[in-house]
């Protein structure tokens, strides 16, 4: 007979007391409905996912190490996205690989940027989500790290003083934090898994979520976002081709671009704290009959507290380069498709798309405190096509060669004195800008050749 591993060492040990607490609160003996719990997740009420995060916060519990568990994120996303799929028949993906090739051929008309080496893929909504993933942990950690660290505080500092409980509250600190955590990451996983079903290709949410000008369309949604369009299927394919493959190009000459956006938005993301006296609150008033509260809370970004001067400034340059890539892709677009015959029309229907967001981005938005979607992108797109009809795209393509060439957000207001600028000649990088490029692998700072 195996020995009661609660000998006398164990009794009163403070973390196994929390443990054991919170194991029967696991277990269904208290008062909280587990569906209700699943729901406060942001789960929906299914049994399959109530039994998934019920396991998944045990194991929280047992986890030793400090952490977030994204792999959680991972399998939260692939399950939803898998739940969704249909799979596309191959005169489908024949339809669509010869619309990418034809796409290739009239953006070669309308931008000097070049194609891309690499084959374009087709991807399955599980698959978006497998590459995607990565990026979305790193927008998402510095918040989720934000949110276990207020949890730990409003815990210590709800804690009567005289120091007694020490121990105890130092056990359950870890895994308040571990249990924050893998709430946060199954909260992740569900907003990644509904966008696969809402994205029609790589570069459809704006940010460069894949690498290495990887272009990518999903079939499945290709096909859905034609649904209830009274416009032919080959058209909508042809279209959505070339805005994917502009997106990839531009990222694939400017590969300093992918950087400096990620960045941008890592720090403005670590610039985001949790109201501790708004959590505070929501913990000394928890209904556990009304878990449905914390995830109220959650999703409307109210636990997140207004942005600061610092937040504001990074948040309106990050904004601004967004909205220079996405309208450098529009007017880009709208000349490669010319001869589409319902290109105003689909153009049309990717802005309502656009400007409405879909309700995974919306979740993701109040999740992280980030919307994905510029606002001034109708200046910025304004703006490309006034710089296309004064110089031409060869000089409006070479201010994506360097950094220092970019449109500023002055320059959406008075796109006047950039093409004054660019007239007047741009300044060739400097020796110290072209060793940077060369260390990057970056060709498009490319110095002429003696002959």
């Amino acid at each position: 007979m195996a020995e009661d591993s609660r000998d006398d060492g164990n009794e009163g040990n403070p973390e196994d007391e929390f443990r054991d607490m919170l194991k029967d609160f696991l277990a269904g003996n208290t008062s909280i409905d587990p569906a209700k719990l699943a729901g406060a997740a942001g789960l929906p009420n299914d049994p399959e996912l109530v039994a998934q995060l019920i396991s998944q916060l045990q194991a929280a519990m047992q986890h030793s190490g400090d952490g977030i568990n994204w792999d959680l994120a991972l399998q939260q996303a692939k399950g939803i996205a898998e739940r969704g799929t249909v799979v596309s028949l191959p005169a489908e993906r024949t339809q669509l690989e010869q619309a990418l090739h034809v796409a290739s051929l009239w953006l070669d008309e309308a931008t000097t940027i070049s194609e891309l080496t690499g084959t374009p893929k087709l991807m399955s909504r599980q698959e978006w989500v497998t590459a995607t993933i990565p990026v979305w942990t790193q927008l998402a950690e510095p918040v989720a790290n934000s949110i276990a660290s207020s949890l730990t505080d409003v815990l210590t500092q709800s804690a009567p003083e005289g120091g007694e409980l020490d121990d105890v509250i130092q056990g359950a600190s870890k895994m308040m934090r571990n249990v924050g955590g893998t709430l946060f990451a199954m909260q992740l996983g569900q907003v990644v898994g509904q966008l696969s079903s809402e994205v029609v290709s790589g570069g459809d949410i704006g940010i460069p979520l894949l690498d290495g000008g990887q272009v990518a369309i999903l079939p499945q949604n290709v096909a859905g976002f034609g649904a209830g369009l009274d416009i032919p299927a080959d058209q909508i394919q042809l279209y959505l081709a070339v805005r994917e493959l502009a997106h990839s190009r531009l990222f694939r000459h400017a590969r300093w671009l992918r950087l400096q956006l990620l960045t941008s938005i890592t720090e403005f993301a670590k610039g985001i704290s949790i109201d501790t006296d708004r959590l505070q609150q929501l913990a000394s008033d928890f209904d556990p009959g009304n878990p449905e509260e914390l995830r109220d809370a959650m999703t409307s970004g109210a636990l997140i507290p207004p942005k600061s001067d610092d937040q504001l400034a990074a948040l309106g340059r990050l904004e601004t380069i967004l909205a220079l890539v996405e309208g450098w892709v529009d007017v880009v677009t709208a000349e490669a498709t010319k001869r589409l015959p319902s290109s105003a029309a689909i153009a049309e229907t990717v802005r309502r798309r656009r400007a409405s967001g879909g309700p995974a981005e919306s979740a993701f938005s109040t999740l992280v405190g980030l919307e994905l979607r510029p606002r001034r992108l109708r200046e910025a797109a304004a703006m490309w096509q006034q710089v296309t009809d004064a110089v031409g795209s060869e000089k409006r393509d070479a201010l994506w060669s360097h950094p220092d060439l970019v449109p500023t957000a002055a320059d959406l207001d008075d796109p006047t004195a950039l093409i004054a600028r660019i007239t007047n000649g741009q300044p060739e990088p400097d020796d110290i800008d072209q060793a940077i490029a060369d260390l990057l692998g970056d060709d498009t700072t490319e110095r002429p050749r003696e002959e």
